[in-house]
């Protein structure tokens, strides 16, 4: 179930997507993100439309395609760097890859058919989050939060797990209170949740995900303290 007053519209006929622009504030400073379903093979299209749309240079996933034996996501992406994904609007490139230890990092150029621009972006997939719970080292991804947000410059953040809601707001939380301690702003994670249940229903699904994003703020404050 989507809240309409912040569902992701696409095109001017105002398409449906299952997404949600959230916004975050915190210390009078806006975070801004889309939350999303993973696309399936009849959203492709759509996804990357919103991507286009939004002008987005970053995209978080947070799954593996399958899981356990079950399909989480589509490969949305093209396969090879040789041949491009042909959509109906949109040509959509590999143009390289790389493979560490628990994400992998996809450089995609977006080419609009008709008049011929494209856009650059940063697919970035966490790959270490297990079938059931949590991922087992919270340092893994706190460094995975921290280079998606060094990443990002142009259009909300683009964030999405299967479901576009667990996964994904302990990833929003995880990056709105990094970005709080950066700047020596106080935080308040309780709040941040609120707020993001208000612009998508289920952000954050178990108590486990929610301890978690207290887990990896307990991390950051104790290096934060060693290094003093």
């Amino acid at each position: 179930m989507i809240d309409d007053s912040t569902r992701v519209m696409l095109g001017k006929s105002k398409d449906y997507i299952n997404a949600s622009y959230i916004r975050i504030v915190n210390c009078e400073e806006e975070y801004f993100y889309i939350a999303a379903q993973g696309p399936l093979p009849e959203t492709t299209d759509d996804f990357w439309q919103m991507v286009w749309e939004n002008n987005s240079n970053v995209i978080a996933m947070i799954t593996r395609e399958v899981e356990g034996g079950i399909i989480k996501c589509h490969p949305y992406w093209p396969i090879s760097l040789k041949k491009p994904l042909e959509l109906k609007q949109l040509r959509i490139f590999l143009e390289n890859y790389q493979i560490t230890e628990y994400f992998i990092i996809r450089i995609i150029q977006i080419v609009k058919k008709s008049t011929g621009t494209s856009h650059s972006v940063k697919h970035l997939q966490f790959t270490k989050w297990p079938d059931h719970g949590t991922p087992a080292s919270a340092d893994n991804f706190i460094k995975y939060v921290r280079y998606v947000r060094k990443s990002h410059i142009t259009g909300p953040l683009i964030v999405h797990c299967s479901a576009g809601v667990g996964r994904s707001g302990v990833f929003i939380c995880a990056d709105v209170v990094f970005c709080a301690i950066g700047k020596n702003y106080s935080f308040n994670i309780f709040n941040i949740v609120t707020q993001m249940r208000k612009q998508r229903f289920g952000m954050i699904q178990t108590q486990e995900q929610y301890h978690f994003c207290y887990e990896i703020v307990r991390k950051v404050l104790q290096k934060l303290l060693t290094l003093e």
